[in-house]
């Protein structure tokens, strides 16, 4: 069932959302907003185990963002045509631009729980879900004329190593500089000039996406509580670029291990989607169609479209107003004209692809 959007109502939707505070592990509240959203327009909706929100209809598209945000408390104020708010930008605007989309041309629709975590609200979808869509239009911010159509892979991991405690004097390592050996070395792995040649031309590109980065989180360690041992616990991360896999990094990092071990998690491969699909293809005609150029964007991060697309075989894009530079910003904020525009632009996707 499909119904006409108005402009007060998305505005109105949009702001309650925002206002609804909805960090990891904590969208309760917010996915029953969502839910007494669809139902007030006559759809069928319900919340899983997950905490997902489901609204299911014509499975031509799913239309699908997440509900949590990152931390931080920005008060909500609408300054003119400016909306400032925690997750205003990530993901709330492509949120609520999508409920509003599926109510108006009948498609499907999830909001899932804990992106900025782990992903359990997309990993419990693939698992759960008893139909594959044609199509999946992944919300996240890429500006009302951008489409992203590449996300790079995340692979984290915690290195752990301990040696006999002495005098620092002594010139044997610790497991503190084994740790900082290790990861100067995986380092210069991804930058040196030395790589093996199937493997080098594409890693020493200009570009951060075709790039590897690897990223110290967090760093304990010294002398244990007994005195008789050093010890070290070394959180790090690796985005990984589409002509890589998240195994052959880890690999990469486990061959440079001398002392220590390496607890591997949070193993999300990058994904990169063609621009001649009938979404990427839809997508731009609906751009040109309200005045916009069509922007194809690879995003150096990672997002739930990584998720569904080891899942799922279908064509995707990810689409959502905002401007993702202010994504997790203390300044986070969203125009309400680009979100309007951003429905606009949703619901000629929609209707396009519906009608294959």
């Amino acid at each position: 069932m499909s119904s006409k959007w108005s402009k007060k109502e998305a505005k109105s939707l949009l702001f309650d959302l925002v206002s609804t505070p909805s960090y990891s592990g904590k969208e309760a509240q917010c996915a029953e907003k969502l839910m007494n959203f669809f139902q007030t327009h006559q759809r069928e909706a319900w919340i899983d185990e997950a905490g997902n929100v489901h609204s299911p209809s014509n499975d031509a598209v799913l239309l699908t963002s997440h509900m949590d945000t990152v931390p931080g408390d920005i008060p909500v104020k609408l300054d003119g045509d400016v909306l400032w708010g925690r997750g205003s930008v990530d993901a709330k605007g492509p949120l609520a631009s999508m409920a509003i989309s599926a109510i108006s041309t009948g498609v499907s629709f999830v909001g899932v729980v804990s992106e900025e975590h782990n992903s359990y609200g997309a990993r419990h979808l693939v698992k759960t879900r008893e139909s594959i869509p044609d199509n999946v239009i992944n919300g996240e911010p890429s500006g009302w004329d951008g489409i992203a159509l590449g996300y790079r892979g995340l692979l984290n991991g915690t290195y752990v190593a301990t040696s006999r405690s002495g005098h620092t004097s002594r010139p044997e390592k610790n497991a503190l500089q084994d740790a900082i050996d290790w990861w100067s070395t995986v380092e210069a792995r991804f930058t040196a000039d030395d790589w093996p040649s199937e493997i080098s031309q594409t890693h020493l590109e200009n570009s951060i996406f075709e790039q590897v980065t690897p990223k110290p989180i967090t760093i304990t360690g010294g002398i244990s509580e007994d005195g008789l041992s050093v010890e070290v616990t070394f959180d790090v991360q690796f985005r990984v670029p589409p002509n890589l896999s998240v195994d052959e990094v880890r690999e990469i990092a486990d061959n440079e291990l001398t002392t220590g071990t390496v607890r591997w998690k949070d193993m999300v491969n990058p994904v990169m989607m063609s621009a001649r699909t009938p979404p990427a293809r839809a997508f731009r005609a609906a751009i040109r169609t309200f005045g916009g150029v069509p922007r194809q964007l690879r995003k150096t991060g990672t997002s739930d479209m990584n998720i569904y697309s080891e899942s799922w075989d279908v064509p995707m894009v990810t689409y959502g107003p905002g401007d993702s530079s202010l994504d997790h910003a203390p300044d986070e904020r969203i125009s309400i004209s680009e979100f309007y525009l951003s429905i606009d632009v949703l619901n000629n996707v929609c209707k396009r692809l519906s009608k294959l």
